[in-house]
């Protein structure tokens, strides 16, 4: 029995274009063990965005099999799909996608109370202290820079001590020393949470800093890098 934290098997997704269809990805196997940061690298257009979404339950394959923590999750409904994220998945995206009409707080709160987790507010409160947000709790998105607001997106992921974090481009919007410092804060707070990672970045240098990357070039697995080998799909 496997026991990657996320598996998928022959994973293809194709999409319908004019006349035409559209094969995003192809026949993709990948498993990503607990605690693994794995980034995905490839050209705009190679598939990075699509196998993240279907790492994730947003979106299903065309044809192949997805598992996290052995459990199949590809065929099932959209009830399930969303406990399922609710209990194991964080989300960061390069869009923050913050509630304006929270303040920093009430949107790192959210999930917590959602969940319905115990000692919400000190776990919030922790985690703003931990990106270096702890006197602009009270602030609003709009008060805040976009580092500033990119570090609440971080704080509200983590708040629930999802198993898996998924991150695209979380950087992407933001200039080199910002990104820097975010991504520092997003690697720190995922060792201290054992989280498992999987980034979608374009950005080589970030990539490096993974367990492993994978390159994908036009909808399939071009190669495997690891901090000791490479290896062929």
């Amino acid at each position: 029995m496997s026991t990657a934290r996320i598996e998928c098997r022959s994973v293809t997704k194709r999409l319908p274009s004019g006349s035409q269809v559209l094969t995003i990805l192809d026949r993709i196997d990948l498993a990503i063990e607990p605690g693994e940061f794995v980034a995905i690298l490839g050209p705009s257009g190679s598939g990075k965005s699509t196998l993240l979404g279907l790492l994730a339950g947003l979106d299903r394959p065309t044809e192949g099999e997805i598992y996290v923590d052995g459990e199949r999750i590809d065929t099932q409904d959209e009830d399930r799909l969303a406990l399922l994220r609710r209990r194991k998945v964080g989300f960061v995206f390069q869009s923050f996608q913050l509630l304006g009409n929270l303040t920093a707080l009430e949107n790192v709160l959210l999930p917590l109370e959602l969940a319905r987790v115990e000692h919400a507010r000190e776990r919030a409160n922790e985690l703003l202290g931990a990106v270096g947000l702890a006197a602009r709790s009270h602030h609003y998105p709009s008060q805040l820079s976009g580092g500033e607001q990119q570090r609440v997106a971080l704080a509200r992921a983590f708040a629930p001590r999802p198993a898996i974090l998924f991150a695209d481009e979380p950087t992407g919007n933001l200039d080199l020393a910002t990104g820097g410092r975010v991504l520092e804060l997003l690697i720190e707070l995922r060792a201290r949470e054992r989280t498992t990672l999987v980034l979608v970045t374009h950005d080589l240098e970030v990539a490096r800093l993974a367990d492993r990357r994978v390159h994908l070039r036009a909808g399939r697995i071009e190669r495997i890098e690891s901090n000791t080998a490479v290896a062929s799909p």
